[in-house]
């Protein structure tokens, strides 16, 4: 299964901000020592949901007063962040992806910290953005539904669109959610720049709906999990069915020809007057009880091989062998187009 982890990560948004670098961070050589204060801010996604035994810990271990803000999704982070970057709203932040990565590096929030626990990713590491963990989002499907309707899951993009499968399918809307605008760029991959608003198109044509965010999609559109809507299909991600397990098998399942792979990192916010801090903060979830801890409570890969996943996973989360990708610099330079076209198509 780790072997899978360090096959997947290639062209994902990371090598591309390697660029963004500049002069030394605090640290290197001829760098000034990090600032340090005994108060910490961590800025996060609204999913950030580390065991609270775990927070202590690190309050504990390093004696630092610890306050979290959770601005909203992932997108919300990275525009608060950009919005208040002379007046940072925190020290160091967790959850920017590689659908905003390269907005954060070139709107100039962050510095450059390279974590020493980083090793062992080195190919994943980028100058102000610490990969913490990683994910495929996918389409799922309500088996025990298709099992009863006696129609076969689909298992591609391009099944989505087929007539029998029509009214069935719940979306989220990339502009408003992280998870929809993974799957907004998986369609980009698949189809190209001048193939995608047709193919969303023929989705919209065969009955898909848009939510507005996965807690929506999942639990109140999709017929799967603890959902009771009318659709069997959802957005969601290649994890989602190790957490739909009865007995020895699961309820759903992922269609991992529809993927996109989402990486999640830390920084260390510029503007912050404790740099000291935010780099003990990243070093902690890179830490093998934070790693181990990502499947259970943030749903992703953590990104330090080895690191033991639940026994549910082999099984039940795996990753795609070839998700849909699109190199970092056309993220950066189009996301924003894109996703204004697609809402005036689509949205």
């Amino acid at each position: 299964m780790q072997r899978m982890i360090v096959a997947g990560l290639t062209a994902v948004a990371l090598l591309a901000l390697s660029a963004c670098g500049g002069a030394p961070s605090s640290g290197e050589a001829g760098a000034p020592s990090p600032t340090q204060t005994d108060k910490l801010t961590v800025v996060t996604h609204d999913a950030f949901t580390l065991p609270d035994e775990l927070k202590a810990k690190f309050a504990d271990e390093t004696g630092l007063e610890v306050t979290y803000v959770a601005p909203g999704d992932t997108g919300t982070l990275v525009n608060q962040l950009v919005l208040t970057k002379d007046s940072p709203l925190g020290d160091v932040v967790y959850g920017i992806d590689n659908t905003f990565a390269s907005r954060a590096a070139s709107e100039g929030v962050l510095v450059d910290y390279e974590s020493p626990l980083a090793a062992s990713t080195q190919e994943f590491a980028a100058p102000q953005l610490t990969p913490i963990d990683f994910g495929d989002v996918c389409i799922n499907a309500d088996t025990a539904w298709f099992e009863a309707a006696g129609i076969e899951i689909p298992s591609t993009l391009d099944d989505l669109t087929d007539p029998v499968y029509k009214d069935l399918l719940v979306v989220t809307n990339p502009a408003s959610s992280a998870p929809g605008l993974s799957f907004l760029l998986a369609t980009i991959g698949a189809k190209g720049e001048d193939g995608y608003l047709d193919y969303w198109q023929a989705l919209s044509d065969n009955g898909t709906k848009v939510a507005s965010g996965w807690t929506e999609a999942y639990y109140t559109d999709f017929s799967g999990a603890d959902g009771k809507g009318p659709r069997p299909l959802v957005l969601s991600y290649s994890t989602s069915p190790a957490y739909t397990v009865d007995g020895d098998t699961s309820t759903t399942q992922a269609l991992l020809g529809t993927c996109f792979r989402a990486v999640e990192y830390a920084g260390v916010l510029h503007g912050t007057t404790n740099e000291a801090g935010a780099q003990k903060f990243i070093d902690f979830m890179l830490s093998p009880e934070v790693q181990a801890a990502i499947p259970e409570n943030l749903y992703m890969y953590p990104v330090i091989a080895d690191t033991p996943l639940p026994k549910d996973w082999a099984r039940f989360a795996p990753l795609s062998e070839v998700p849909f990708e699109v190199p970092a610099e056309q993220i950066g330079q189009h996301r924003d187009q894109w996703i204004r076209d697609w809402t005036e198509a689509i949205g």
